[in-house]
C-alpha cells in the first residue's frame, strides 16, 4: 500500500491559513475595532492549520464519501465552536 502524497494539500492549507490571517492584519491598519495581538494570530493559525490538516488527512484515509463528509463537518463544527468560545466566551 503506497502512502498518499500530502505535501501539496498541506501547502494549500498553509497558504490558505496565511491568507485568512491576512484579513485581520489588513483590517487592523484601517480600523481600531480590530485589535489582534500576537497571541491571537498564533491561536488562529493553530486552529486554522490544525483544522485544515485534519480535513486533508481524513480525505486521504477515509474512503467512503459519507465518512469524508462527516469528518469534514465534524472538524468545521469543532473549529467554529472553539473559535466562538475564544472570541466571545459563549460557554462561560
Amino acid at each position: 500500500m503506497s502512502t498518499p502524497n500530502i505535501q501539496k494539500p498541506l501547502l494549500g492549507v498553509a497558504i490558505s491559513t496565511a491568507l485568512l490571517l491576512g484579513i485581520p492584519a489588513i483590517a487592523m491598519q484601517f480600523t481600531p475595532e480590530v485589535s489582534w495581538g500576537p497571541g491571537d494570530f498564533l491561536a488562529a493559525a493553530i486552529l486554522l492549520f490544525g483544522a485544515g490538516t485534519l480535513i486533508v488527512l481524513s480525505r486521504n484515509h477515509v474512503t467512503r464519501p459519507t465518512g469524508r463528509i462527516a469528518w469534514t463537518l465534524g472538524v468545521l463544527i469543532a473549529l467554529a465552536l472553539v473559535w466562538a468560545e475564544l472570541a466571545v466566551g459563549i460557554f462561560s
